[in-house]
């Protein structure tokens, strides 16, 4: 994927930019189609980006895809809401992916697009902290959830030894990264959002708590 040209994008333009088959491509538009029709009783995205669904939310999320690992289930995707960027990347078929979500509407919504998908994800509706999955996560992606501190706060716990943490952030990451570095140790790159000038796309790993201080 790489510099994306500007104007409102079409499923066929994500389609090619994307890279995904004929098949997933339809999968995700029966998601736009479900997510257009809940969003008129539940705020599940900004009413403005409506218009430009396919930039906005799909091919974001999608940008994580080419970061993945080989194997990166499973994928925990942290404050899922309407879907981003988790849903995005099971339909592209990233296996055993988990959609943590508090708000149970919300989550009613996610099921009813793995229903009529087809797609290999489950949602967990809850706290975050009260998550206890029978095995840790090899990848944990988030959007717009939360800072980058209290993220691996959320993350830590729940990744393996080797796991990998792709957060798509905006203009504070780097406000953020500096913040948390008192607090955590971490391998962390920093790459360019191609659907957000001021956004990046932060890959985390090796994180441990900083323990010469007090926390």
């Amino acid at each position: 994927m790489g510099k994306v040209p500007s104007g409102v994008m079409t499923a066929e333009n994500f389609g090619e930019e994307a890279g995904v088959s004929r098949e997933t491509l339809d999968r995700l538009q029966v998601y736009a189609d479900l997510l257009v029709k809940w969003q008129k009783s539940i705020n599940l995205v900004g009413a403005s980006t409506l218009s430009d669904l396919w930039r906005r939310h799909f091919l974001d999320s999608a940008q994580l895809y080419p970061h993945l690992p080989r194997n990166p289930q499973p994928l925990f995707d942290l404050g899922s809401g309407a879907g981003f960027p988790g849903l995005v990347l099971a339909i592209m078929g990233v296996p055993q992916v988990h959609l943590l979500e508090s708000d149970g509407r919300k989550g009613a919504f996610l099921r009813e697009v793995i229903r009529e998908t087809g797609v290999d994800a489950s949602v967990h509706t809850g706290r975050i902290e009260a998550f206890r999955p029978e095995e840790k996560a090899r990848v944990i992606t988030s959007r717009a959830l939360a800072s980058l501190d209290r993220l691996l706060d959320f993350s830590q716990p729940l990744l393996t030894k080797n796991g990998l943490c792709l957060f798509l952030k905006g203009r504070k990451a780097q406000e953020e990264l500096t913040e948390s570095e008192k607090k955590w140790i971490m391998s962390a790159k920093c790459g360019a959002s191609i659907t957000d000038p001021s956004g990046i796309v932060l890959a985390i790993s090796r994180i441990e708590r900083n323990h010469g201080i007090n926390n």
